[in-house]
């Protein structure tokens, strides 16, 4: 059985990119994410990010290269896969996070990431993505 597939955004913009603090479980309220959320049977990863996003953030999208490698999560019953993306329509508003806020490669480490988003995090840092 093929492990279920979680995807994430990295929405960049004037050479920021867009974190979002969650706001539940309680477990992981406060801590940062990049936006999206589980790829749904028979939907490809590109076209649940988009949904993701227009469902998280009230934007549209449009999806870029992969960022980094497969993140195996829950006993790698899961796995989480982050791709770049740029805003086309509306500005993120947090219709399910506690707060968003656009970080500069010098402000990654601003917030607490989720331990899974962490090697995104240092793959912003070190690519060419911000700058």
């Amino acid at each position: 059985m093929s492990p279920r597939v979680i995807v994430g955004a990295a929405i960049v913009a004037e050479r920021k990119v867009l974190a979002c603090a969650r706001a539940h479980p309680p477990e992981l309220a406060g801590m940062w994410e990049f936006p999206g959320g589980k790829v749904e049977p028979g939907e490809s990863e590109t076209a649940a990010l988009v949904r993701e996003c227009q469902e998280e953030l009230g934007v549209r999208i449009v999806v870029g290269d992969r960022i980094g490698d497969d993140i195996p999560l829950g006993h790698r019953r899961t796995v989480l896969k982050i791709f770049a993306a740029r805003l086309v329509d509306g500005n993120p508003t947090a219709l399910e996070h506690a707060e968003l806020r656009w970080l500069g490669r010098d402000e990654l480490d601003d917030v607490p990431w989720l331990p899974a988003d962490a090697p995104i995090v240092v793959a912003l840092r070190e690519g060419t993505l911000l700058e």
